[in-house]
């Protein structure tokens, strides 16, 4: 059996998403929703960051992003889930 290419999933995991309404934010945490809409409208761009999109897309979607967890660290750049109320 094959072992992945952990070089891909660590790109992954720093490279930013250079255009767009997610501009600047790691691939890794980019919303799958939109992972979608490229799926959907024409495909992912072409070249290397296509590749990388496609390759979270299919790992978001198939619920294995557990795989990461070893390459991230305890860390996730995306905001806290925590909700503050000021009253």
């Amino acid at each position: 059996m094959e072992k992945p290419n952990t070089a891909i999933l660590k790109e992954i995991c720093e490279v930013r998403m250079p255009f767009g309404k997610y501009k600047d934010a790691v691939l890794a945490d980019l919303p799958i929703s939109y992972l979608e809409w490229f799926a959907r409208n024409g495909g992912f761009p072409k070249g290397k960051l296509g590749m990388q999109l496609s390759t979270i897309y299919e790992i978001k979607i198939n619920g294995l992003m557990d795989l990461l967890t070893p390459i991230r660290g305890n860390t996730v750049n995306s905001k806290s889930k925590t909700t503050v109320y000021k009253f």
